[in-house]
């Protein structure tokens, strides 16, 4: 069984959400970084967040790694595009809200549909495997050789959650993902190499994620009786719900609120 998962125009929607991030830019292993510090200031449970398409300086990126801070986690949001994430113009303009895509008329939506070729698709070559993984696997390798790093934990979104799920193979120098919603993921390919523990939480409308798809994840993960694994369904929710639902629906903020629990609760668990 093979399934290429891609990406599509959900990709680029979603909600910006309030709020100030109150952590702190530096460069840490020659990559620009978000780093949000626990109140105790430990590196012991340290964290790496790979982002969306929408990257490191997204708020709705660094409000999250601050929520991991708040729970006692060294947290990385390192700049992985080299500075060419896609704007967040793509979520307020190009892309509206999710709830207001039912009312768009047939032109507006052939007009954002048209996006997913003209920018995502030379977006993902220029930013494909073959460039990227060296910066992801350099970064884990600089922070496992940096003082008083104990336990290192590995939190991946959409594009970034594919990259999380890499680093749950072997040789890897982290020990416990949690990836949410990821994409252009292989089944079973990409899962069968897991050897971390790993946690995933997937929507139950996630067009990127079928259920075929998702059936194919919790088969193959189900049958690692030596690897701590877990998929979490979430039911009426669609691609990008952990990190850019709507904060407006109740439904929705509470698929986020569970989906970060579900995250801190395992590398809590994993990387104590």
């Amino acid at each position: 069984m093979s399934n290429n998962v891609g990406m599509g125009a959900c990709c680029l929607s979603g909600t910006v959400h309030t709020g100030t991030p109150q952590g702190r830019e530096e460069v840490f292993g020659g990559i620009n970084t978000y780093v949000s510090e626990p109140a105790d200031g430990s590196k012991s449970k340290s964290v790496v967040i790979i982002s969306d398409i929408f990257g490191w300086e997204l708020k709705n990126t660094r409000l999250f790694a601050d929520q991991y801070a708040k729970a006692g986690f060294y947290v990385f949001v390192p700049d992985f595009h080299s500075g060419d994430s896609l704007p967040e113009s793509f979520l307020q303009n190009v892309e509206p809200n999710l709830k207001e895509q039912a009312e768009l008329s047939i032109a507006s939506k052939a007009k954002n549909a048209a996006v997913v070729p003209t920018t995502l698709g030379p977006w993902l070559i220029t930013h494909r495997e073959g460039v990227v993984r060296p910066l992801i696997d350099g970064f884990f390798n600089t922070l496992r050789m940096t003082p008083y790093v104990n336990k290192i934990g590995a939190v991946g979104f959409c594009w970034g959650g594919r990259y999380a799920i890499l680093q749950a193979h072997e040789g890897s120098h982290v020990n416990a993902v949690f990836a949410a919603h990821p994409s252009l993921v292989s089944v079973p390919s990409d899962f069968d190499p897991i050897t971390k523990p790993t946690s995933l939480a997937l929507g139950t409308k996630d067009s990127l994620l079928d259920e075929k798809s998702r059936s194919g994840i919790q088969e193959v993960l189900s049958a690692k009786t030596d690897v701590p694994t877990e998929v979490r369904i979430y039911e009426d929710q669609v691609h990008g719900f952990a990190l850019r639902g709507d904060w407006s629906s109740e439904k929705d903020k509470e698929a986020m609120d569970e989906a970060a629990k579900q995250g801190i609760a395992w590398l809590q668990k994993h990387l104590s």
